[in-house]
């Protein structure tokens, strides 16, 4: 009798134990998963590209900052334009995506309050990602702002060309 009772009480257990080893063996895989677009230079990501997390459609705001209202992305990382690119065509690969990640999206990007949703767009990378324009200027954010709303890169002239932020209009802003 005393063997039937354990034989019972085991057979009880069994699919309380695999459940539990099944949740426990999800959390695990879903807490290993990361988001396609990451960022670099201190805001939780390392790949090279910035944008949409997890597939999604990257946003644009406007945001306060010391040169006045600014663009930026949805966590608050200041967007840039960089004056060698031609029209809609990026001209930043390599190490100069690595130190200036472009912004991509998987999906039509959204506007904040304040942007024209009819000024968003995108054009195609070289490694066929779709990153975000502005009136037309290919976005990025710069590796050297480790914090949202800093502005370190305005009026760098990193790979050959200034690097500066933008207005709602669309427009440079230069410090003074």
């Amino acid at each position: 009798m005393s063997t039937e009772f354990t034989r019972r009480s085991l057979t009880a257990r069994v699919p309380i134990i695999v459940v539990g080893a099944l949740l426990a063996l999800a959390l695990v895989v879903a807490g290993c998963g990361g988001s396609s677009g990451g960022s670099a230079g201190g805001y939780g990501g390392s790949s090279a590209a910035s944008g949409s997390a997890a597939g999604g459609s990257a946003a644009v705001k406007l945001a306060g900052s010391k040169l006045g209202k600014i663009l930026v992305d949805s966590q608050g990382r200041t967007l840039y334009l960089f004056q060698a690119d031609k029209g809609t065509r990026s001209t930043c690969e390599g190490a100069c995506a690595a130190a200036w990640p472009p912004l991509t999206s998987h999906g039509k990007p959204s506007a904040g309050a304040g942007l024209s949703a009819a000024a968003l767009g995108t054009t195609k990378r070289a490694d066929g990602s779709s990153e975000v324009t502005y009136h037309g200027h290919p976005l990025y954010t710069y590796a050297g702002d480790s914090a949202p709303g800093q502005t370190n890169g305005e009026e760098s002239d990193d790979y050959g060309a200034e690097w500066n932020v933008l207005s709602a209009a669309g427009k440079t802003i230069h410090a003074d």
